[in-house]
């Protein structure tokens, strides 16, 4: 079917994405899976080509396009090409927001051109070794002491994490207020007590640096605090629903695209002499991907539109969270057993997707909390 969500505007950034992913990062996407993380100068050339803050004001040198399909194309070519360690959907869909719309006029002037130009590389800690999806959880404190706040308290799986300049905390200023109690405060690089630990071992996406972040009386100005303090609960709320449809989109793009390789595979490899295509059970399971894949493009792309217009609630963005990201974990999968005995070996594409996709049901949200909100909203 025909998308009929872009328009020509998008279809040119798509070729200018193209050319950006294919000459900047494709070529070093084995120099940096080895490292565990991408090197600055891809986020610094991401910044000189526009790719780096589409929403951001033009004043403080974004693109002042607040339109999330700019977005999605981005982060469609990035699946198409198989790059998973790149950071930019978390710097642009999820860290933007916050900034754009909590940050005081001080705080944008201060952090929003270097955001542009990939000079300030960006994360947001909010996952605690005991608290992960339970967001109210958290036990990282951040304590007022005149004009500062001091924060103590522990991180893990941050995007980001080695790399970022800048982080987002998450953190208790009032322990005794439940979800009223939790404020966002920005950590910058080189403040004292901010340490990271090791570059975690994942088993994908091996190119995005995922950390352990320490915080030890770490004394933060008071004019750090991002948005109102203890509203950080509702700030979060706020956002996570473009944060959802960003894995959403690239979960409909990564179930997309394996497919195409797998077509291309069962076209090309013989059994008994056929290609194995011409199994009535491979069609039928190729047949059967296609449509659901098609079906799950159509609402992704929905929700995009319906993003775009202010209108997608959480409880929709939770759906197109959950359903597109568990139809890229079957979608892979059967097109792994497909490949047969090569889809195991690491050098085919559908090896690389099987693992550098698996984490999308998991982070964002599991599955299981994306299906909690969606009964509450139904008044269960």
């Amino acid at each position: 079917m025909r998308r009929e969500l872009f328009e020509p505007e998008h279809e040119a950034f798509r070729e200018t994405v193209r050319t950006f992913i294919n000459k900047e990062l494709v070529p070093h996407v084995e120099e940096w899976e080895a490292a565990g993380m991408v090197s600055r100068e891809a986020w610094l050339a991401a910044g000189a080509q526009g790719l780096l803050g589409f929403a951001v004001d033009e004043q403080y040198g974004g693109g002042g396009v607040d339109d999330f399909r700019f977005n999605a194309v981005f982060d469609e070519e990035l699946v198409n090409a198989g790059i998973s360690g790149f950071g930019s959907p978390l710097h642009n869909d999820i860290i933007a927001p916050y900034l754009i719309k909590l940050a005081t006029e001080e705080q944008k002037q201060r952090w929003l051109p270097g955001f542009c130009r990939g000079e300030i590389i960006t994360a947001i800690a909010m996952t605690e070794p005991g608290a992960g999806s339970d967001l109210q959880g958290i036990r990282t404190t951040a304590v007022r002491d005149g004009d500062d706040f001091v924060i103590n308290g522990q991180k893990t799986f941050i995007s980001n994490g080695i790399l970022a300049d800048l982080v987002i905390v998450v953190a208790r200023t009032d322990p005794d207020a439940g979800h009223e109690g939790i404020s966002l405060l920005v950590v910058e690089r080189g403040t004292p007590g901010f340490e990271r630990g090791r570059n975690l071992d994942k088993i994908g996406q091996k190119s995005q640096d995922t950390a352990e972040l320490f915080f030890n009386d770490v004394r933060v100005p008071a004019r750090n605090l991002l948005g109102v303090e203890g509203q950080g609960f509702i700030h979060l709320m706020q956002n996570l629903p473009q944060e959802r449809l960003s894995i959403a989109v690239a979960s409909a793009a990564s179930a997309a695209k394996v497919l195409e390789i797998t077509k291309d595979y069962c076209r090309d490899r013989t059994a008994f002499g056929r290609p194995i295509g011409k199994f009535q059970h491979v069609r039928f399971e190729l047949a059967e991907m296609a449509t659901e894949v098609e079906i799950g493009r159509v609402f992704a792309d929905r929700c995009v539109r319906d993003h775009v217009r202010g209108e997608l609630d959480a409880e929709h963005a939770a759906m197109a969270k959950w359903w597109l990201s568990e139809l890229n974990k079957r979608v892979v999968d059967r097109c792994l057993q497909l490949h047969g005995g090569y889809g195991y070996m690491a050098e085919y594409p559908v090896a690389k997707a099987y693992l550098d996709t698996r984490i999308q049901t998991i982070y964002g949200g599991t599955t299981e909390i994306m299906k909690e909100i969606i009964g509450r909203s139904m008044g269960f």
